[in-house]
C-alpha cells in the first residue's frame, strides 16, 4: 500500500510502479534524478507522492508531483478526486499528468499554462466541463479523449490546431466552440463524440483530418470556406447527419468519408468548386467520371451517368434501401466496398467494360443473381462473401484470379463454374457454401488455397485438373457429402486434412506426381475402403488415414520414406 524508494535509486523506469492498484502513498529520495514516464500509471488507490524538501530536481506540493519549481506538473495522483486547482507556478501539464484520474470532477487551469501533454486528462471519466485559458498554445494528442462526461468545453483563439484524437470518446460533449485561430482539425480529433450534434468548422480550418467526427452524432455540419482537405473517414458514421454542402476550396477528400451516414439524403457542392461536383445529391469528381458518395438514405433504382468509369470504394455502402442499379459500359472498375451491405440489392448486371472487382464489392449484399462481364479479370477479396441469397455464378474467361473468401459464406449457391483462364482459387474462396452440389475447376487454375471448398457440406464430387500443382490445407475439410474425387497428375502435395471428414468418399484417385501427403490429409473418411498411393510419394504425414474405420487395404509404395 505504500512504498518509500531507498537513497541508492537514482532512475525511476517507465511504468514502474503501473497498476499498482493497493499504492496509496510513495516518497521518492533525494537521490532520484530521473522518473520515467507512466511510472505511476493506473494506481487506483495512490493519493500521495512526496519527495523531500531538499531535493535537486522534483518537487511535491499536497502529494502532487512537479518539477523543482513547480513549471511543470507531472503526475496528479489517480486516486485523488473533487476538484483540483493548478497552481500559477505551472507553464506545462504534463504527458498522462492527470491520466485516468477517474475521480477527479473539476479542474481550475490557470493562465501561466502554454502547454497540456499528450493524454494529459484522458480517461477522467467524472470530469464534466474544462475551461482551456487563452495562454494555452498547444494542446497534445488525446489530451481529453475518453473523458465520458464531458459536456462543454471551451478552446481558446491562441489554439491554431486540435490534434489527434484530443477529444475522441467523450460520449457526453454536446457543444464545441472552435475558434477562428484554428487551422487545422487532427485525425480523430471528434471521433465517437456520440452527442455532439453540430459544429461550425470556421473559414480559418483548411485541413480536417481522417476520422474527425467518425461515429459523432452530428445532424448538420458547416464546412469553413478555407477547407482544402477532408481526410478519410471523417464524417464516417454520423448516422444523424442529413446534408452537407462542400465549399469550392476542398481540393482532396478522402475515401469513405461520409460511408455510413444512414440518414443522408444529400451531398452538395459548391458550383465553383475545380475538384468535385454533385448531380442530384450525389457526389462525384469535377468530370463525373468517378462516382464516389451515393447518399445511404436513397431507396429503389439508380442509373449510374454514362460518364462515370470508377465507381469509389464504399460508394454505395450500407445503402439499405438501394434495390438495383444500372452500371453502364463506361465503367471499368468497381471499387473496395462499393456495395457493401446493401441488403436491398438483388441482382447486378457487371458490364463488359469492367476489368477489376475489387474487395468485398458486394459482400453482405442481398444478391440472388450476378452477371459478371467478359472483361473481368481479378475477383477481389471477399467481393461476394455473404451473399446469402445468390444462387449461381458463372466466372468468364476473362479472370485470372479468384481472390481469399471470394464466396465464402454464399449458402444458397447451388453451382459454380470457373473459367478455364483462372489460375489461382485463394483460401477459403467457396467456405461453407453449405448448397453448392457441383464445381467445375478451369483446366488452368494451378493452385487452390487453404479450406477453399471448407465444410461445403453438399458437394458430391469433384475433379481437380491436371493443371493443379497443389492442393492446400483443409481444402475439402468437412465435405461430408463429397462421393469421390480424382486428384490430377500434375499435383505434387496434398495439404494438411486437406479431406478431412469427408464421411462418404468412397474412393480416391491420386495422381502419379504427388510426392507428399501431409498430416490429417484423408483422417476421419469414415466410408473410404481402399486407397492406392502412387509410386511418386516419399512422404506420408502423421494421421493421414487415422480413423477411416471402413478401409480394408492400402498399399503403399517402397518410395515412401
Amino acid at each position: 500500500t505504500s512504498v518509500t524508494i531507498p537513497d541508492s535509486v537514482t532512475t525511476i523506469g517507465s511504468e514502474a510502479f503501473s497498476s499498482c492498484i493497493s499504492l496509496t502513498s510513495v516518497t521518492i529520495p533525494d537521490s532520484v534524478t530521473t522518473i520515467g514516464s507512466e511510472a505511476f500509471s493506473f494506481c487506483n488507490s495512490l493519493k500521495s507522492i512526496e519527495v523531500g524538501k531538499g531535493h535537486h530536481k522534483y518537487s511535491s506540493d499536497n502529494g502532487i508531483l512537479f518539477d523543482k519549481n513547480k513549471t511543470v506538473l507531472i503526475q496528479f495522483p489517480n486516486g485523488k478526486s473533487g476538484h483540483y486547482t493548478i497552481p500559477d507556478s505551472v507553464t506545462s501539464i504534463g504527458m498522462d499528468a492527470f491520466a485516468w484520474c477517474s475521480n477527479l470532477t473539476s479542474v481550475t487551469i490557470p493562465d501561466s499554462v502554454t502547454s497540456i501533454g499528450d493524454e494529459a486528462f484522458s480517461s477522467c471519466w467524472d470530469l464534466t466541463s474544462v475551461t482551456i485559458p487563452d495562454s494555452v498554445t498547444s494542446i497534445g494528442d488525446e489530451a481529453f479523449s475518453n473523458c465520458w462526461d464531458l459536456t462543454s468545453v471551451t478552446i481558446p483563439d491562441s489554439i491554431t490546431s486540435i490534434g489527434v484524437s484530443v477529444f475522441s470518446g467523450c460520449n457526453s460533449l454536446t457543444n464545441v466552440t472552435i475558434p477562428d485561430s484554428v487551422t487545422s482539425i487532427g485525425d480523430g480529433a471528434f471521433k465517437d463524440c456520440k452527442n455532439l450534434t453540430s459544429v461550425t468548422i470556421p473559414d480559418s480550418v483548411t485541413s480536417i483530418g481522417d476520422e474527425a467526427f467518425k461515429f459523432s452524432a452530428l445532424t448538420s455540419v458547416t464546412i469553413g470556406n478555407s477547407v482544402t482537405s477532408i481526410g478519410m473517414d471523417a464524417f464516417a458514421w454520423c448516422k444523424s447527419l442529413k446534408s452537407v454542402l462542400i465549399p469550392d476550396s476542398v481540393t482532396s477528400i478522402g475515401v469513405s468519408v461520409f460511408s455510413g451516414c444512414k440518414s443522408l439524403t444529400n451531398i452538395e457542392v459548391d458550383k465553383d468548386n475545380s475538384n468535385y461536383s454533385s448531380e442530384n445529391g450525389v457526389l462525384f469528381d469535377k468530370n463525373k467520371t468517378s462516382l464516389i458518395q451515393f447518399p445511404a438514405v436513397r431507396s429503389g433504382h439508380y442509373t449510374i451517368p454514362d460518364s462515370v468509369t470508377s465507381i469509389g470504394r464504399a460508394a454505395f455502402a450500407w445503402c439499405h434501401g438501394l434495390t438495383s442499379v444500372t452500371i453502364p459500359d463506361s465503367v471499368i472498375s468497381i471499387g473496395q466496398k462499393s456495395f457493401f451491405y446493401c441488403d436491398g440489392l438483388t441482382s447486378v448486371t457487371i458490364p463488359d467494360s469492367v476489368t477489376s472487382i475489387r474487395d468485398e464489392a458486394f459482400k453482405f449484399s442481398a444478391l440472388t443473381s450476378v452477371t459478371i462481364g467478359n472483361s473481368v479479370t481479378s475477383i477481389g477479396m471477399d467481393a461476394f462473401a455473404w451473399c446469402k441469397s445468390l444462387k449461381s455464378v458463372l466466372i468468364p474467361d476473362s479472370v485470372t484470379s479468384i481472390g481469399d473468401t471470394a464466396f465464402d459464406w454464399c449458402k444458397s449457391l447451388k453451382s459454380v463454374t470457373i473459367g478455364n483462364s483462372v489460375t489461382s482459387i485463394g483460401d477459403r474462396a467457396f467456405e461453407d457454401c453449405s448448397s453448392l452440389t457441383s464445381v467445375t475447376i478451369g483446366n488452368s487454375v494451378i493452385s487452390i488455397g487453404n479450406h477453399a471448398f471448407d465444410d461445403c457440406i453438399n458437394l458430391k464430387s469433384v475433379t481437380i485438373p491436371d493443371s493443379v500443382t497443389s492442393i492446400g490445407g483443409f481444402i475439402f475439410s468437412g465435405c461430408s457429402s463429397l462421393t469421390s474425387v480424382m486428384i490430377g497428375n500434375s499435383v505434387t502435395s496434398i495439404g494438411n486434412y486437406a479431406f478431412e471428414y469427408c464421411k462418404s468418399l468412397t474412393s480416391v484417385t491420386i495422381g502419379n506426381s504427388v510426392k507428399s501427403i501431409e498430416s490429417g490429409a484423408f483422417s476421419s473418411c469414415i466410408s473410404l475402403t481402399s486407397v492406392t498411393i502412387p509410386d511418386s510419394v516419399t512422404t506420408i504425414g502423421s494421421e493421414a488415414f487415422s480413423s477411416c474405420i471402413s478401409l480394408t487395404s492400402v498399399t503403399i509404395p517402397d518410395s515412401v520414406t
